[in-house]
């Protein structure tokens, strides 16, 4: 089932006609903030299951809205004094050794299960 949505375009003109092409954009920042807040939320309680320390949940960080390949985006990162950002990708695929730690497809279960939430933080917003 696939659906054509007509119109977009002319609606967005409208809207930035109406509101202002800075003011539409603080308003997208703002709902994609909140929208990254309910993600992290999901991705700490993840992580909680599998911490040791803490340091991979007290390292994560959103960025500011910026733009990539023409689309407004935050991105989801960590960084902080323990330098969590270099592990984090072997607790989510794993290694040789390791091949299927504690932590193993947490990022993508948090992005599942916080999809419908986040959904309903943009439309909030």
């Amino acid at each position: 089932m696939s659906v054509k949505v007509k119109g977009e375009k002319a609606l967005v003109a409208e809207l930035e006609r109406r509101i202002g092409k800075m003011k539409g954009q603080q308003l997208s920042d703002k709902a994609l903030k909140r929208g990254a807040q309910v993600f992290i939320k999901e991705l700490k309680s993840q992580f909680a299951s599998f911490k040791d320390t803490g340091a991979s949940i007290e390292e994560m960080k959103i960025s500011e809205p910026m733009w990539v390949a023409g689309v407004r985006t935050v991105k989801v990162y960590w960084r902080g004094p323990k330098e969590r950002y270099r592990i984090i990708h072997l607790n989510e695929f794993g290694t040789v050794q390791n091949p299927n730690p504690k932590g193993k497809g947490s990022i993508a279960r948090a992005m599942r299960n916080a999809e419908r939430a986040y959904r309903e933080a943009i439309k909030q917003q």
